[in-house]
């Protein structure tokens, strides 16, 4: 193999070590920010699949990739792609989704779409345990890759663990870490615990393969192309190691100290000049905050200044694109060559230029008719609705403006980071009730700090609402409270609280509000939430609400976000729920496929499927008088 390949960069001697290792091997490599890590596989990849000798090469569909986002499985597509000669076929997958493939093949009558992230995936280990993998059409792993491996926590590290135990003597691996970017302990509640999980998986591997894992180190950075976005890398070592919470506040303290400086600052979000930098970027930016409260604040002062961006949204939430529903509604055949798939999605108006090609080898994966090159629409509907649309056909999730909390932006570089100000060691204990995970703290900002390639730059601190929580029906909610346990001024918006059981828009309109949606409606756009009337909808609910964009109905609040509401507004037994007239401060974030009642769809002029568009919201939402401009508390 020649350091020539196409035109991506040399491999390094470090990397040539890790992609010229035979299929069979178990390789362990450790990795820091900005080491090459995405190039690194790629070309591990290829070599897999390309070797010249015949007993020594792959076929794709003997190599298993597992990401942890959409975002690393689309990139690493992406780059195989552009400088993948042979391994253009290898798929990458995120756990989520190859956990639910797993199930399928196990039990193709269970209602997996309905059940949980972490259900999934103790069921798939549970699945490739007892066999899963080898039977039916089923092609167990010869080789497993797998990045980020320094995040495999509880489900998911049993889940790999699992899958390696069972196929130790005919699979091998390249699994690649950084410890030093360990961000995700929070998942885990109890403190011992997590501290358990704390490099548990590279202490498995160790003891597991004690004579045959290969040891690699990626060292070198490409990242970083100047001292300002380099300044947090040599922090990287003693964060791989820490060996208490007194030397992880000691590094925590010392990466807050290198960020804030005078010179890195940019001033506060408000700033014109800071603003007009913002809307006339040339190259990418983040805004990184530590939490979802502060990036749902930053989006909103974005919007309101008209600063187009991207609010990153969390790994589990899987929209399906806005075109799938016209697709299948434009049509009444049941199956669709390539050709006419092609036509029907030109007619469909979408803010960026999709790719056909990529987009229809994605689609027949979950929907091909049988035993031809045609997709089947019935399939298609039924992937939907049962949450098996592929990830690779997802909406692109780009903006020159990238706002994200730090664990989303984990793997992702930008030419340009601004941080919001990390809170003092003082103020983080204040916060919590037992003392902070400094490591975490130290870790997260650390990964905040190595996602630039060029400027690093912090901002001013934001006023914040205070957010509270309440547990109420199927899920727990946050609101805006004050410092009085009785005060509500509002509540966060999430995914699942616009209605998918009907189609947006009131009776006989249906067909109007889905050319609205497609036409009027795009993300970023302000929405609110309108009480109907005073009588709420069941004994633990609220009244129903509107979803109104620009004075017209464009959906209604769910059943799931009026049980909420109904939660957040009875403080205690004694207390009679107080309803807001309106609910301002909601933001569209996306236009979205979903399936409901076929009746219901066929009713209001919508066809046979039972599938529309509407649209999912986000923002923290105040509560308001019709005739008050002020915001209102309980």
């Amino acid at each position: 193999m020649t350091d020539a390949y196409l035109d991506s960069p040399p491999l390094t001697a470090e990397q040539r070590a890790v992609v010229e290792q035979p299929w069979h091997a178990r390789v362990l490599v450790t990795a820091g920010a900005g080491a090459g890590k995405t190039h690194t596989l790629v070309r591990r990849l290829d070599a897999l699949c390309g070797n010249e000798d015949p007993d020594e090469a792959l076929e794709a569909a003997e190599i298993l990739v597992l990401t942890f986002s959409r975002a690393a499985a689309r990139e690493l597509r992406e780059r195989l792609a552009r400088h993948g000669e042979r391994a253009r076929r290898v798929r990458a997958q995120t756990f989520d989704a190859w956990a639910y493939g797993v199930l399928q093949q196990a039990c193709p009558d269970g209602e997996w779409g309905t059940v949980g992230f972490e259900e999934r995936i103790v069921a798939a280990a549970q699945a490739v345990e007892k066999g899963a993998l080898e039977a039916g059409d089923a092609v167990p792993p010869a080789h497993v890759v797998i990045d980020e491996v320094q995040d495999l926590l509880g489900s998911r590290r049993e889940l790999v663990e699992t899958l390696l135990d069972r196929y130790q003597d005919s699979c091998g691996f390249t699994v690649v870490g950084d410890a030093a970017q360990n961000v995700y302990g929070f998942q885990i509640e109890d403190p011992a615990e997590r501290a358990d999980e704390t490099g548990r998986f590279f202490d498995w591997l160790r003891c597991s393969y004690p004579d045959d894992l290969v040891e690699l180190h990626l060292t070198r950075n490409f990242r970083a192309a100047t001292p300002e976005a380099g300044t947090a890398l040599a922090h990287g070592v003693r964060l791989q190691e820490l060996s208490g919470t007194e030397e992880a506040t000691a590094v925590y303290e010392e990466l807050r100290e290198l960020l804030l400086k005078p010179v890195n600052g940019v001033g506060p979000l408000t700033d014109p000049f800071t603003l007009d930098g913002l809307r006339n970027l040339s190259d990418s930016c983040a805004i990184l905050t530590r939490d979802n409260r502060q990036g749902l604040v930053v989006s909103d002062l974005l919007h309101e200044h008209g600063v187009p961006h991207l609010l990153r949204r969390p790994l589990e939430e899987r929209p399906v694109p806005s075109w799938v529903a016209e697709l299948l509604r434009r049509t009444e055949a049941n199956v669709l060559a390539q050709d006419r798939f092609r036509d029907l999605l030109t007619e469909i108006p979408l803010p960026y230029e999709p790719n056909p090609a990529a987009l229809w080898t994605a689609l027949l994966r979950v929907a091909r008719g049988a035993g031809r090159q045609v997709l089947d629409l019935d399939r298609l509907r039924r992937a939907v609705a049962e949450g098996r649309f592929p990830d690779e056909a997802a909406d692109p999730e780009t903006a020159p403006v990238t706002v994200s909390t730090v664990h989303r932006a984990k793997g992702l570089e930008f030419d340009r980071v601004i941080v919001l100000p990390p809170p003092t060691v003082a103020e983080l204990r204040k916060r919590h009730k037992d003392e902070p995970d400094m490591s975490a703290e130290a870790r997260a900002l650390y990964v905040a700090m190595t996602r630039a390639r060029h400027d690093l730059y912090h901002t001013d601190d934001l006023d914040l609402p205070l957010l509270r929580r309440v547990g109420g029906g199927r899920t727990s909610r946050r609101y805006v409270g004050g410092w009085r346990s009785y005060d509500r001024y509002g509540i966060v918006a999430e995914a699942g609280d616009v209605c998918r059981e009907r189609p947006p828009g009131r009776e006989h309109e249906a067909v109007a509000t889905q050319a609205y949606l497609l036409e009027r409606v795009a993300p970023g756009h302000e929405v609110l939430l309108r009480r109907r009337h005073d009588l709420p909808m069941g004994e633990r609910q609220s009244p129903p609400y509107a979803l109104v964009h620009a004075g017209r109905e464009i959906g209604e609040a769910s059943e799931r976000f009026r049980e909420d509401l109904f939660h957040v507004q009875k403080v205690n037994a004694g207390w009679d729920p107080w309803w807001p007239d309106e609910i301002h401060g909601i933001r569209v974030d996306t236009l979205e496929t979903v399936t409901g009642s076929t009746a219901a769809g066929a009713n209001a002029g919508l066809g046979e499927r039972g599938t529309w568009i509407a649209p999912r919201i986000t923002g923290i939402g105040r509560y308001r008088r019709a005739d008050d401009n002020e915001e209102t508390s309980a």
